[in-house]
Formats: structure tokens, sequence, C-alpha cells
């Protein structure tokens, strides 16, 4: 029997009969791979439960699902349980889709070479903090800078409270700070641009190559994404890491939270102006441009600011929109195809 407890589940409400949980560790298209009490299994959701008027949420890795098991064949799932945390990526047509759930941390890496972003890592912190779980932020490739006091600094002054570590996978520089996450049962994420590191530093924690590593380009400090589906890992440690391709084209989904938490210093400043329909711009008695005047606020940070709030919101109204579109013309197509059925409408 496997202790489910291992892979992070806490019971809240018990299966009924003929049902055990599980958690998904793997999605290949529509077959899943899980991991139950009675080990490890392959899956498949129940028609009635998942498709045309079902309820359910579609599963994704890391979700917690109950599970009924199949005779001498792939099983079904038959629910997902509520998630504590979810990395959502935004499709206007279909409303979203969950690439990672039940995340403890997210690892946000940016490389110390060329690829070294604070905008990026902004924005990154923006949406983990969005998807409910914790964020740190780790530098990589510590060993091809000699010193690089420098921009730690400069990631300090946005992270806030969250942790800036750099690592390095050739001199093991880091990985001491990285292990007080990498507890029994925890779950982290890995978030970053081709090239940083990710696979590396993923086949360095689990002590052995389970991912392949593609040389970076010399140009310009970037790699090819080499992960080609979403799977669950189980380190040495008892943590677990999710890698998925998709957290490449994560989008500014309903980011309001992430972007106010992350830009708190910012938001704070919003409400001291002496106008209350300032506009930032040339007014007088304007808090912001007053903290750029004095070196309280950089301007590029109010910059990144504005721009994920714009993104933001015109995520919400044009998603909204086109999902709008896309299902007023399913169901004219649903209409059309019933009229069609009935001959009420001539081919």
């Amino acid at each position: 029997m496997t202790d489910l407890e291992k892979y992070g589940y806490i019971e809240t409400e018990t299966p009924p009969d003929g049902l055990c949980p599980g958690r998904v560790t793997a999605v290949h298209r529509e077959r899943y791979e899980l991991m139950t009490p009675h080990g490890s299994r392959y899956g498949r959701l129940k028609t009635g439960a998942y498709y045309g008027d079902g309820v359910e949420t579609y599963p994704t890795v890391g979700d917690f699902i109950w599970f009924r098991e199949g005779a001498g064949s792939d099983g079904q799932i038959v629910r997902t349980l509520p998630r504590k945390s979810q990395f959502i990526r935004r499709d206007p047509y279909a409303g979203s889709q969950a690439l990672a759930a039940n995340i403890d941390y997210v690892f946000i890496m940016t490389s110390l070479n060329r690829d070294f972003s604070v905008n990026r890592v902004e924005r990154y912190l923006v949406l983990t903090r969005q998807s409910g779980a914790t964020p740190v932020i780790v530098l990589t490739k510590a060993d091809l800078m000699g010193d690089h006091d420098a921009q730690v600094v400069s990631m300090k002054k946005i992270a806030g409270e969250t942790d800036v570590v750099p690592v390095s996978v050739v001199s093991g520089v880091g990985f001491d700070k990285l292990s007080a996450y990498l507890l029994p049962g925890v779950t982290v994420v890995f978030l970053g641009m081709s090239g940083v590191g990710k696979s590396s530093m993923l086949n360095a924690l689990m002590g052995e190559e389970v991912m392949a590593v593609n040389e970076i380009r010399e140009d310009d400090s970037r790699g090819r994404h080499t992960t080609t589906r979403r799977q669950l890992f189980v380190l040495p440690s008892g943590a677990m890491v999710i890698d998925t391709p998709g957290m490449r084209s994560l989008g500014m989904w309903d980011a309001g939270k992430g972007v106010s938490e992350t830009f708190a210093d910012v938001e704070a400043l919003l409400g001291a102006c002496r106008f209350s329909d300032c506009r930032h711009q040339t007014e007088p008695g304007c808090a912001i441009l007053e903290a750029i005047d004095q070196g309280k606020l950089s301007a590029d940070r109010w910059a990144n600011y504005t721009a994920l709030q714009r993104e933001a919101l015109y995520s919400v109204d044009r998603t909204a929109a086109l999902h709008e579109k896309w299902a007023k013309n399913k169901a004219i197509a649903k209409w059309s195809k019933q009229m069609k059925k009935n001959g009420e409408i001539r081919k």
C-alpha cells in the first residue's frame, strides 16, 4: 500500500464505497497517470462527470482525485477535489486551463548571465501570488559570475519578504538553502524562461538525469525548452517537483490580486495624491511623481506596474468578450444541428 500523505494528500472527505483517492502525476493527452493507495495506476475521465453536461473540473498534474479501479484496464477518474492553489493559462475560447495544482512553493528561476531580468521576475511574482503558492527567487548559474552581489541587491529591492537564493548546480552553492523548502510532502513548481537551468536543477535534486539538458546559445544565453509533458517527480528528500511546458505561456489571467501583492508599495502611494483623479503624469501633489523624484520609487518599477495592470485588465475584458462570442457560436451550431436532425432545416 502507498501512503498518499507522502504525496501531500490530506483527507477532508471520505470517498464513497468503491472509490479511492489519488494524485495526478502525469498527463498523456486524455490518459492520466496516478498515484493511489494501491500504487501507480492509469485512468481516464468518467464521461458523465466531465463531458457534455458534466460539472467536474478537468484534472491536471498535482490534482487530487477520486478514482475507480479498472478490471485489467484503465480505471475511471470520477471527481476532481478542491485545489488549494493552481497555475492558470488563459484561453480566450475555452475560458482557462490549469497547468499545475496544489503547489506549495514556486521557484522563480532566472540565470545570472545575460538572461537576468528584474522585470521578468516581477511578472513571475505576480503570477505566483495569484496562484496561491509562495514564491522563492532562485538565481541560477552562480558559478558563471564571480561577483553577483549587484544582481542579488537589485532582485531584493522588488522581492519584499520573498527569499532570493543564488545557486549553482556545478558547485552546489545555495542548495542548502533550497533544502529548507524541499521537505517531505511539499510540492514545488519551477517557473522561468528556457535556458535558465530548470532541467539541470531537477537532475541535481533528483541525483540522476531524469530530464534532457540542452546547451544554451552563445549569442543570447538562451536555450530550447526540453519538457514535453506535464509530470510530477518525487525527490529523494520526499518533496515533489512539477515540470510542465505550458508554464512558458502563462498570461495575466485575472491577476489583480497578484499585482496588488507584488506592488503593495506602489499601491500604497496611489491614494496619497492631492487630487483623487490624479493621472500621475504632470499633476501637482502627485505622490507617485514625488516618490520617483526622491528616489523612493524607481521609474522602471512604476512603468512595470502600470504595464502589468493594463495587461491584466485587457486579459479579463478580451477573454470575457471572446468567451461570450465562442459560447454564442457554439449554441448556434448546436441549435442548427438539432434543427437538421429534426428535418426543420434542409441540408
